[in-house]
């Protein structure tokens, strides 16, 4: 399945409904996808309002081809304008770690080149991991982003 940025998708999980936007498409990586934060017991009915709700955490995540094959049960629902503060690629991070297991520093990914920072003052504590996620470390996320809403 083709997506594009601003399309909304439905994620059935056993716990319930959760949602994701597509914000970007990378030539050489899946989608970049903002998650809704929460489940909810019963589909969205005010589409317009969703975008606007809190996320949860962005990922590069293959959604049109897990949607595709099968591996993730869900439907784009439609398109929504992404909001201003996620208009921007965003910055991921990947520490690069000493043989103890510390970070020495963190690689920073913009969606073009490298640069990384040797900063430990918890800066990069918000910025989502430079990696591709697995579809059960994806169901696991949603499910643990906060109680099923009505």
């Amino acid at each position: 399945m083709r997506l594009q940025p601003g399309d909304i998708i439905e994620i059935e999980t056993s716990a319930g409904l959760g949602y994701a936007q597509v914000t970007h498409i990378h030539p050489a990586y899946p989608e970049v996808v903002r998650f809704f934060r929460g489940l909810r017991a019963e589909a969205v009915k005010d589409l317009a309002g969703l975008s606007e709700n809190p996320t949860a955490f962005i990922a590069t995540f293959p959604l049109g081809g897990a949607l595709e094959t099968g591996m993730l049960v869900g439907r784009k629902i439609g398109a929504l304008p992404i909001p201003s503060d996620f208009k921007s690629f965003p910055t991921f991070k990947m520490p690069i770690r000493d043989k103890q297991g510390g970070v020495v520093y963190w690689w920073l990914w913009e969606g073009d080149g490298l640069s990384y920072s040797v900063e430990e003052d918890g800066s990069y504590d918000a910025l989502p991991m430079r990696e591709v996620m697995t579809v059960s470390d994806l169901i696991g996320r949603l499910g643990g982003s906060e109680d099923v809403a009505a």
